[in-house]
């Protein structure tokens, strides 16, 4: 686990714009959000700045313009927010997470498809690491 500080509600949203750019200028991400967020020029800029400070995008100069992109892969922003909250709410205990998730989320029964398949290969290779 890294000592990356993690990302606010507004901080995330602006990077899934970043990884789903690839790269971009303030004005690029902005445009990429969804338009009845209803976020301001400046605030996806702060947003921006903060992702750099906290080590999340890097940026390099095209002018006048700073281009950001992503320094630290999607997967693991989820991984390090998946575990804080486990941390946090759960003890460190995924169980009640993924009971909690089932029980309160509605599954539909594809997920349910998909999550027993999910088991039945996380079993399968629990069996032959014996």
């Amino acid at each position: 686990m890294t000592a990356r500080p993690p990302l606010s509600k507004g901080e995330m949203e602006v990077a899934r714009a970043v990884w789903q750019l690839g790269e971009a200028t303030v004005g690029q991400v902005h445009q990429a959000l969804p338009n009845d967020r209803g976020m301001q020029y400046a605030t996806v800029q702060t947003y921006l700045r903060r992702l750099e400070a906290k080590g999340y995008v890097r940026t390099r100069r095209d002018g006048r313009n700073k281009i950001y992109r992503a320094k630290v892969d999607p997967s693991q922003v989820i991984q390090e927010t998946v575990d804080d909250l486990t941390a946090r709410l759960f003890g460190g205990e995924t169980l009640p997470l993924m009971l909690h998730l089932i029980e309160a989320g509605g599954i539909t029964p594809e997920e349910t498809t998909a999550l027993r398949k999910a088991l039945d290969t996380l079993e399968a290779e629990q069996s032959t690491d014996d």
